[in-house]
């Protein structure tokens, strides 16, 4: 999924973006981890069968991500 794709399929809510971006500054992450974050959120979604990102498709990514951090530091 390239940024255009991330653009069209991975919209948030405003409540969805801050949470994503408190996630991002209180973790320290890149913006390649943001994308990351958004595709696995998607799938979540996709997976619930749900047209939307929702905050809990978010953090579910995020510990995902953050799971992914403590196996590799």
């Amino acid at each position: 999924m390239n940024s255009r794709d991330l653009k069209k399929y991975c919209r948030l809510n405003r409540e969805t973006k801050h949470l994503l971006e408190a996630a991002m500054e209180d973790l320290k992450l890149s913006a390649r981890a943001y994308d990351r974050i958004l595709k696995v959120a998607r799938t979540i979604a996709d997976l619930s069968n749900t047209g939307n990102i929702s905050s809990n498709d978010i953090a579910e990514a995020i510990q995902y991500r953050s799971l992914d951090r403590q196996i590799w530091t």
